[in-house]
């Protein structure tokens, strides 16, 4: 995985630490990983990431392909390159465990260690740390906000890269999300996986209801059914007939999904609407540009 390259560092990091090893090569060295400032709209911070650093440490090599790429660079010694093939971390590792409450100025992770080694692992560190916590502490905002009721992770068609899609789950998880549409985070980090359909799914059918009576066959045990493709209102009384056909089944309807127009007035008529039909079993799971604010 790229993560893993040990070349996944600025080159800052590389030339300290060959001017170490020529003039400080026994320095022992403490590097404290903190938060300087508290943004305005943020009162705590959740520490994440620790589990990545720690298998990052445990791992970090330099192979033949890295060597050679640093060695066509003319900037590095043999000495040095040579000191690269049998790297290896071998400090200590302080930090608050994934999940913990922290303030600005108080050190999450603390790396004490040769200073050539602190120095070249800084970098990760420092990605790793700042992401995964930066992910844990909105998701937390996020879960406060929804006061109990249960929230999901959807976010992988927009992270920014296949290593950010895996981390958002799984940090979000740690912070308190209940599960996650990642099927990969779902399999690494035992994440419950969720997912409804699409937009795209209950357009290929040459009607809303005949796409839901087909998933709702499909998955009749597990089908959640997406309202708003065409009119939100028709949806809704479109997915009552399929739960009264799952019912005569012996099923139930999970829930329906609402990800456009107004979430509040739309849940409320939803709610009504399912109850007086006596579906009061059946969970509304709205989606669609929602934050903490907004869920507030």
């Amino acid at each position: 995985m790229i993560e893993h390259n040990a070349l996944l560092l600025d080159l800052y990091e590389l030339t300290m630490a060959e001017a170490y090893l020529e003039f400080k090569p026994q320095t022992q060295a403490t590097f404290d990983l903190f938060v300087r400032d508290m943004p305005a709209n943020r009162t705590y911070f959740v520490a994440c990431g620790l589990e990545d650093v720690l298998d990052y440490l445990e791992n970090l090599r330099f192979d033949a392909l890295s060597l050679e790429y640093l060695k066509k660079q003319n900037l590095f010694s043999s000495q040095f390159l040579d000191y690269l093939k049998e790297f290896r971390f071998k400090g200590d590792v302080f930090a608050l465990p994934e999940g913990t409450i922290f303030f600005a100025h108080e050190p999450l992770l603390r790396v004490t260690a040769n200073i050539i080694e602190a120095q070249i692992i800084e970098s990760y560190l420092l990605n790793t740390i700042n992401f995964s916590t930066l992910i844990a502490t909105k998701a937390s905002r996020i879960v406060h906000a929804a006061g109990g009721r249960a929230v999901y992770d959807f976010a992988l068609r927009r992270t920014h890269g296949a290593d950010a899609g895996i981390k958002v789950a799984r940090s979000s998880y740690i912070a308190g999300f209940q599960g996650t549409s990642c099927v990969l985070a779902g399999m690494l980090y035992h994440i419950p996986i969720v997912g409804t359909m699409a937009h795209s799914y209950v357009m290929s059918f040459k009607s809303e209801l005949a796409s839901f009576r087909a998933y709702a066959k499909v998955f009749p045990k597990r089908s959640t059914l997406l309202v708003d493709t065409y009119n939100t209102e028709e949806g809704i009384e479109n997915a009552i007939i399929v739960a009264k056909e799952l019912q005569l089944k012996g099923y139930r309807l999970s829930g329906i999904r609402l990800d456009s127009g107004d979430i509040t007035i739309l849940s409320k008529l939803a709610r009504h609407k399912l109850d007086r039909a006596g579906l009061n079993y059946v969970k509304i799971f709205v989606s669609g540009d929602l934050d903490e604010y907004k869920i507030e």
